[in-house]
């Protein structure tokens, strides 16, 4: 049987160029786990936090009590508690103004909950863009690690009086790992990509479905008084 090279002896005895290409590539591997776990833990909570939240909004508690209970945990609002705190301030705030009509109150309120809204949704896609990069350019940064170890290869022939496929069987083996690094990079990063991605897109519908409830219901109670 012809001997086995180990792979980790192929790494080691590869170009420095195709080495650092490798490095880069597991640095790139590594940070997206983290940032793959990371964003699985944060869009749960998320998730968890606005059914919780959600679910206390419509028992029909009073609104303002709702938002002094709040207002006791500012510092960690998310989510739809975020966007309603928002609103609901500035309803208060505008409403007890004199001069100011009902319609001005709610275009306040609005802009106060898109505001809110937008800085909900900036931290829900944090690290994503990471991902996508990684994604995209980790099997090209493979390929050129892969491509420069092959050209190696193929130049070494020049100082052999006769090339065989075993003379240059190894140096072919360590610039293809490149390859198989990067698409390791780079499937685990794009796959986390399009699913958080999605998440994230349910949870802003869901935020924009919350802001729409929570301005009919001001919008009748500013039109009261």
């Amino acid at each position: 049987m012809p001997q086995q090279i180990p792979i980790f002896d192929l790494i080691v005895n590869a170009s420095l160029l195709v080495q650092i290409v490798m490095a880069l590539l597991a640095a790139a591997s590594v940070i997206s786990w983290m940032m793959i776990f990371q964003r699985w833990f944060a869009l749960s909570r998320a998730h968890r936090q606005m059914e919780a939240f959600e679910d206390r909004f419509w028992s029909g508690v009073d609104l303002r009590e709702l938002y002094g209970e709040l207002q006791e945990d500012a510092d960690n609002l998310n989510g739809s508690e975020m966007i309603f705190a928002a609103g609901f301030r500035e309803y208060i705030r505008l409403s007890n103004q004199a001069g100011v009509d009902a319609d001005a109150v709610m275009q306040g309120v609005e802009r106060a909950m898109r505001v809110a809204r937008g800085r909900e949704e900036e931290t829900l896609e944090r690290h994503l863009g990471f991902l996508a990069t990684v994604g995209s350019t980790s099997p090209y940064v493979g390929l050129f690690g892969t491509v420069w170890g092959i050209m190696n290869s193929f130049r070494s022939l020049a100082n052999m009086s006769q090339a065989t496929l075993a003379s240059v069987a190894p140096g072919i083996s360590e610039a293809l790992i490149a390859t198989a690094m990067g698409l390791f990079a780079a499937i685990p990063a794009v796959i986390g990509y399009n699913r958080f991605t999605a998440r994230v897109d349910v949870l802003v519908k869901r935020y924009d479905t919350f802001a729409e409830e929570l301005t009919s219901i001001l919008y009748r109670a500013a039109h009261k008084t």
